[in-house]
């Protein structure tokens, strides 16, 4: 079952945010449900993955200006099939960074979120069980924007620092800063 290391992951996962724990419950009885939780075809929802990028030396980290929905947000996407979903946002972070040497900090789950993507013309209102990771660069190469961005940006590990009032961002920078 290509679910189980996934819901292996889950299982292992835990939170001091309540709203954390909350997810993971949530998480572990969508991808119990749907065999296809790593398809975009699952109209009501699916896995996505991301992550929470630092930088060479740990002291930044890195959000990307997302063009069509004019937000700030980490890195990360679909698994389009995918169940490895640390490989997923290894693979987001290459493509929407433009940085090739990124390596995992821990092959564990760093953050939980469900959120809601509103309807658009090419698709319904649905849920995004998103699995997050601690990912670092590992070479001096620099940023490079792509289509998917307005803008890429790092910033260091104080709340004031954020280009958003994203509760998802700012529990992931309150967890960055508990690193130390």
């Amino acid at each position: 079952m290509k679910r189980k290391p996934l819901l292996n992951l889950l299982r292992r996962y835990s939170s001091s945010f309540s709203e954390e724990m909350d997810f993971k419950a949530r998480m572990l009885a969508f991808v119990e449900v749907h065999e296809d939780c790593f398809e975009r075809s699952l109209e009501i929802g699916h896995v996505t993955a991301s992550c929470w990028l630092l930088n060479r030396d740990g002291s930044k980290a890195l959000l990307l200006h997302h063009a069509k929905l004019d937000r700030w947000f980490q890195l990360g996407g679909h698994a389009d099939g995918h169940p490895n979903v640390l490989e997923v946002a290894l693979k987001e972070a290459q493509e929407e960074s433009g940085i090739q040497q990124i390596q995992p900090v821990s092959s564990e789950i760093f953050d939980l979120d469900i959120h809601l993507i509103p309807a658009n013309p090419k698709e319904k209102a649905h849920f995004h069980y998103d699995v997050r990771f601690l990912l670092q660069v590992v070479s001096d190469e620099e940023v490079k924007s792509n289509r998917e961005s307005k803008q890429l940006l790092w910033i260091g590990k104080e709340l004031k620092e954020s280009p958003t009032d994203n509760p998802s961002i700012l529990r992931m920078m309150t967890k960055w800063g508990r690193l130390i």
